[in-house]
Formats: C-alpha cells, structure tokens, sequence
C-alpha cells in the first residue's frame, strides 16, 4: 500500500531517530572528504601546502575544500537523511544521488560563467566514487537498522485505524515485510461498529476502540502515529474528527492508500476540491531510461567479467575435472516480449539430472509450485552445491546480458512450461528483460513460495528505476556472500 505522512510525529520520534541522523551525517562528510582528497590527489598531487590559494594545476586545494562543502550540504538540502526514507532502499538511494548530481551540476554551472577551466577527469573519477561509496556505506547502515528493527528496537509504535477486514489485511502486510519499514503495532481502533475479535492469524493485537477512541488510545500504548486504512470506508467527517483530535498531541496522523504495489516515483498527489488526489504513472517500458539502464548492462557486464574472468576459468576447470559432461548447461528460458532464448550456466548437476527429474520430484515438493527445487536434491554435485550456495554457477549469465537476452537485474526467468501456465497478469513480468538477479534473489531466493516470486517480480515490473536497480545489486552482493536461500 501507498503511505503518506499528513502530520508531523511528536518531539520524542524525532529525538530517537536522531542519533543515528547524526552518525549518518558524520560518515557522510567523512566519506565525501576522504573521496575529494584521494580525487584530487591521485589528479593534482599531495602536497598539501601547495595551491590554498593560488592555482595548483587546473584545481588548487580551496577550490576541492568547496566542492566537497557543497556535496554536504546537498545531502542536506536532498533530505537523503529525512528519518522517514533511512533504510526504507530506491528513495534513500535516489536522493543521495541527487545530491552527488546537483553538487557537480553547480560547479559545471560555474564554470560555464566565469570561464574557469577545471578538469573533467578529477570530476568524472570523484562523482561516480563518491556516490558508490555513499551508497555503500548506506547500505551497511540498512543492514544494521534492520537487524535492529528484527529484534524490536527502532521502532515506532502505531495504532491501525479502520475497518476490521482492511487493519487485518495491512497487519498481515506490516509483518511480512516487518524488516522494511518502522512500525510496530500496538493495537486497533475499528469503525462501522465492529469491536473484533480478529481474524485468528492475526494473533494477540489488542482492539482499543472505534475509530473516534485512536487519539485516546494512542496516549494509552504511547503510539507515536495513527495509521488510517481503508480511507474508502471512513466517512470524511470522522478522518476529519481525527485530524482535529490529533493537534497538539504529539502524534502523528498516517494514512494509507488503497493502491497497492505502487512506488513513490509514479506517484504524485494534487488537490481538487479539497480533496487530495494521487497521481499514479504508468510504468516505463520505453524511453532514455531504459535506454540508460541497457547501457548499464553492457557495461556493468564487462566489468564483472573482467574482474572474475580468471576465477571463471577455474570454475570451468572443476567443473569438468569432478564430473562427466559439458562444462555450461544450456537452457531454453522465455525473455522480453515472451522472445526465447539459451541461457547459460556452469552446470552443476549430473549430465542424467533431466531424465531423473520426475524421480527427485516425486520424492516430495516444496510447495513452490512450478519452483521444482530441493533441498536435497542429489542431481546436484559436490562442486555444483559450492556453485549454487554463492550463485557462482550463473556467471556465465553475464554472456547473455552482453547478448541482450538479459539484465543485470530484473525478473527470474522463466521456463517455457511455466509461461503455459500464467494469467494475463502474471505475464506483464515479460514486459521487461529477466535479470540474473532481482528482487526475488535478495528476498528469500529458492525459500521463496510461488506466489510470493510472482508478486515481487510484478512488483519490480511495474515500479523498476535505476536507483532500485542499485539497491537490488547492493542487497545481492550481501544475499550471495551469506548464502541464503540458494540450493
């Protein structure tokens, strides 16, 4: 569900997010001075008593001070450290590059005017450094708010407003991304009358109320936000009673949007007749984006490849060294615009896997439906089981990204007989090119139910930005070297 904050939490959230605002801001100057000196450095040289200030080349010293003064503050001014976006992914990501963007857009900007000369390499070489390693400084800071969100700590306390069937459904949704977002539930105000019980899954949440007793209740279990759902079902005289409750308490007024699966980037909201309407864009499966994010590919391909080409060349040689058979298994697998095509891995079973398939599956299921994997499947050799644990058996997929079959990120791809099976809407996933890795990879990968790899691949379908795209490599690289949930 879409979730807009309309008022401002109390003085006590603010100060418990505050803390680690102020680590965030010092590891961002940290990050952006030690980037600027290396940049300047490895361009200009390292002696710090030469061009304060007169020139020391094409950039003296004062000149690197300023820059890196101005990257800073955009930070600030990109709000990329507002406590409602610190480890919530694409948002985060996308401001702290703006704020990269903007700094080096000013001093272009600058330069145009006073026809002052400075080098496009020092800029070129500290911009896309500096942004990876802002990115991945924050990407650590996400790991660790979420290990602590996992174990009740940074948190805030809720209280879910609105009907019965609609509070239970966004209870199921809080908790089973519970280590996404802030929020921990401390209890329901219903309307229409109803006062419970809840539906049993839902367990031991306390109901506090109609929706007229949330200001009240929210004192009681020292909530710091109301969470309004189910707005279609609440007469605008009692959301507005609540608003009006709700001044001068402290506590903040949430309200979620009946639109689900929907990310902020499409969405903009206006306001017609006092009423606030949001905005949804269609997705972009066109345009210099996209164009963009193929760019991209090609690029980060060669660059992965350059980097493990020799490591390939090692797997290559155990591969046909511990078993018989070819050294790539090739399968056929359904690409953008539903277009087949070979995808390539290091084979990691035995070369009669296919002809023993309906004997391991019939031994038992993991209830992923069409995802037919085991975790004991003994198809699978003593190197492919290596292979499979640290994703290594699908590097060669960097070969079809280069071909343009795929993309560094994106959907799973799928095989032919599981396409035959698909609605309408699960077939949008082919609007896209598959990924070798996606949101699917970094959410569970192989422990993931069918439905669940469904709906997070339609979910990146609909929504995919290049700053996601970024955070979906970061979470990988993490997913891959833990090891989780790939067999």
């Amino acid at each position: 569900m879409s979730i807009a904050v309309v008022a401002p939490a109390r003085v006590n959230v603010r100060r418990a997010g505050a803390s680690l605002q102020r680590r965030i801001a010092l590891t961002d100057v940290l990050v952006v001075a030690l980037v600027m000196v290396i940049s300047h450095g490895l361009r200009f040289g390292w002696d710090p008593f030469v061009g304060w200030l007169g020139p020391a080349g094409p950039a003296p010293w004062w000149v690197t001070v300023a820059i890196a003064a101005m990257w800073i503050l955009q930070l600030s001014w990109t709000r990329s450290r507002d406590i409602r976006f610190l480890g919530q992914g694409p948002e985060e990501y996308a401001r702290v590059a703006s704020a990269g963007w903007h700094t080096f857009a000013a001093v272009a900007i600058v330069g145009f005017f006073t026809q002052w000369t400075i080098s496009r390499g020092y800029l070129l070489f500290a911009l896309p450094l500096g942004t990876l390693v802002l990115f991945g400084y924050r990407a650590a800071w996400r790991a660790w708010l979420q290990e602590q969100r996992s174990v009740g700590r940074m948190r805030q306390r809720v209280v879910l407003a609105g009907p019965q069937r609609t509070v239970e459904q966004m209870i199921r949704r809080l908790r089973r991304d519970q280590k996404d977002h802030p929020y921990e539930i401390a209890g329901v105000c219903l309307s229409g009358g109803s006062s419970g019980p809840l539906a049993p899954d839902i367990g031991a949440v306390a109901v506090l109320g109609a929706i007229g007793d949330a200001p009240d209740a929210a004192g009681e279990v020292d909530a710091e936000f109301i969470l309004l759902a189910g707005t279609e079902e609440v007469s605008l005289p009692e959301a507005r009673r609540l608003e009006f409750a709700l001044e001068d308490t402290g506590v903040g007024l949430i309200v979620a949007s009946s639109v689900a699966d929907v990310a902020i980037p499409r969405v903009a909201v206006s306001q017609v007749a006092g009423l606030p309407l949001m905005h949804v864009d269609p997705p972009r499966f066109t345009g210099p984006t996209l164009m963009l994010k193929y760019a991209a590919d090609k690029v980060g391909a060669l660059v992965v490849l350059a980097v493990a080409g020799i490591p390939m060349i090692a797997i290559a040689i155990a591969v046909k060294a511990t078993s018989p058979g070819p050294v790539l298994f090739r399968q056929r697998r359904v690409g953008m615009g539903h277009e087949p095509f070979e995808m390539l891995k290091f084979r990691s079973m035995y070369v009669d896997a296919e002809a023993r398939k309906d004997e391991v599956m019939g031994a038992g299921d993991d209830g992923n439906g069409v995802l037919t994997k085991r975790h004991d499947d003994p198809r699978v050799t003593r190197i492919g089981r290596v292979l499979r644990r640290y994703s290594l058996d699908e590097l060669p997929q960097l070969f079809n990204v280069l071909l343009g079959d795929m993309s560094l990120v994106g959907p799973r791809p799928p095989l032919p007989a599981e396409t035959e099976m698909w609605d309408e809407d699960v077939s949008r996933r082919q609007l896209v090119r598959p990924g070798m890795t996606g949101l699917w990879q970094v959410s569970g990968r192989s422990n993931l139910s069918w439905e669940e790899s469904v709906r997070l691949d339609l979910h990146y379908t609909q929504n995919w930005t290049l700053a996601l795209d970024a955070v979906i490599v970061l979470r990988t690289v993490r997913a891959v070297l833990a090891g989780r949930g790939a067999y």
